[in-house]
This record gives C-alpha cells, sequence and structure tokens, in this order.
C-alpha cells in the first residue's frame, strides 16, 4: 500500500500536501478508499467556504458505505476537484494525484507539523492490520 512521504496524514485517513504558500490539497488515503471499496460518489464543500480542523467537510459514499471527510486543517476553500462530480471512482485508482477532493488556503502552516509523518501513519496502519 502506498504511503507518499511528502504528504500528511490523519488517524480518520485523510492526507495533506503542501501545493504551494499555504495551499494544501487534501484527499482521501489509499487504504481508506481501499477499505470502502468502489466509490460511486463525493460531496465536499464549495469554494470559498470556510473549514475547520477536525470538523466534517463531506462525504463519500461507496457500494459498501458511507464516510465522512474530516478536514485536517482550517482554512478556506479555493478550489474543488470537479473531475469527482463525473468520475468519482478515480479516488480509487489515483487516490494520491488526480482523486483529492479540495484545495484549502490555511490558515497557519504550522497546523501541517500537527498531522501524522507517513511513517506515523504507516505505524498505525500496522497496528490497525495487526488487529484485524
Amino acid at each position: 500500500m502506498s504511503v507518499p512521504k511528502d504528504y500528511r496524514y490523519t488517524e480518520t485517513h485523510e492526507w495533506a500536501k503542501f501545493e504551494e504558500d499555504h495551499v494544501v490539497s487534501v484527499g482521501l488515503t489509499e487504504y481508506a478508499q481501499d477499505k470502502l471499496g468502489d466509490i460511486v460518489s463525493v460531496e465536499f464543500p464549495r469554494m470559498g467556504d470556510e473549514i475547520e480542523k477536525g470538523e466534517p467537510i463531506g462525504m463519500v459514499d461507496s457500494q459498501k458505505a458511507s464516510s465522512e471527510m474530516i478536514a485536517p486543517v482550517s482554512g478556506v476553500v479555493m478550489e474543488v476537484n470537479e473531475l469527482l462530480d463525473d468520475d468519482p471512482a478515480v479516488v480509487n485508482s489515483d487516490p494520491y494525484d488526480e482523486g483529492w477532493f479540495i484545495r484549502i488556503e490555511i490558515e497557519e502552516a504550522e497546523q501541517m507539523d500537527e498531522l501524522m509523518t507517513a511513517e506515523d501513519y504507516e505505524e498505525m496502519l500496522g497496528q490497525l492490520d495487526d488487529e484485524e
């Protein structure tokens, strides 16, 4: 399972990646999309919406279940991935690149330091696998 090293992660399986000054892309990890199965729809905030770290920002619906997306950082939604409106399965095939959900202009760049590193996330996944 792929865990890109230059991304940050949440315990609820969202990823965050710096794109440029104070702009962060957010998506769902490969682990999460694998557990959900074939994704059939996604809902996320609109451009200009203010979001708060730790608060729900959308839904991911699959053939198996629905799951809330939780904001990994606070800020303003600068862009949404309209590709997912027409083809939500992109999240399954390419969760870390084409399958991003939103781009956020974050309030404080230090929020990224509060998220898990790739190594921390891999360790957490190892513990989850041990529990199964």
